[in-house]
């Protein structure tokens, strides 16, 4: 399976084996990072709802300025969650309804090596098989995915926020039916739009 452009071109990239024991917590426990009222805040709002994020600019600069920068240019609008696999976690931020990928800005550096996992309700950025491939598109786990952190043979994911509000939200579309749509698999049958990325503070 992939995780970024790979097989959604400008989708995943190539994911490793993750467990197959769902957590149905009802708040993230994204617990890494202590919340800092410095960090910056924004909302997703999305076709079935709103999703509030804290991203953590000390533990992933280059990350968080890439997503503030998508988000205030309003890049996100419009774009859905293309791929929802309900033990694994949803991605978004880089296709149009119609399965088109968007032409995204230059690629940033992978920051994986940042201490912080991709527990349940953490968001992560999507990427290519190339540690500094990811533009756009980002993913919040739904479950605790510690295959996906850096390890003695993957460079990882890099945790750039978690869910502050709203993981009812996330666990609604985790939910969604799923179909295929050659060569995009694990598609929502009836778009889930990110109406949205809301900056409601910043540093």
């Amino acid at each position: 399976m992939k995780l970024i452009k790979t097989v959604l071109v400008g989708g995943l990239l190539a994911l490793t084996a993750i467990s197959a024991a769902p957590v149905f917590a009802q708040e993230a426990d994204a617990g890494a990072s202590a919340s800092d009222a410095a960090n910056p805040s924004v909302i997703i709002h999305t076709s079935l709802g709103d999703i509030t994020l804290e991203l953590f600019a000390e533990e992933a600069p280059a990350s968080v300025e890439n997503f503030l920068a998508y988000a205030n240019e309003g890049f996100y609008d419009g774009t859905i969650f293309h791929r929802v696999i309900s033990h694994f976690m949803i991605q978004g931020g880089g296709m149009t309804p119609d399965l088109k990928p968007k032409a995204t800005r230059d690629p940033v550096v992978n920051e994986a090596g940042n201490g912080i996992s991709n527990t349940r309700g953490t968001v992560a950025m999507a990427r290519t098989s190339q540690p500094d491939s990811a533009t756009s598109q980002f993913f919040i786990n739904v479950q605790d995915n510690g295959s996906l952190d850096r390890n003695p043979t993957s460079a990882g994911y890099t945790v750039f926020g978690k869910v502050t509000e709203g993981m009812e939200v996330v666990d609604e579309i985790r939910f969604v039916e799923t179909t295929s749509f050659p060569p995009y698999h694990d598609v929502p049958a009836e778009p889930v739009l990110i109406e949205s990325v809301e900056v409601v503070a910043a540093e």
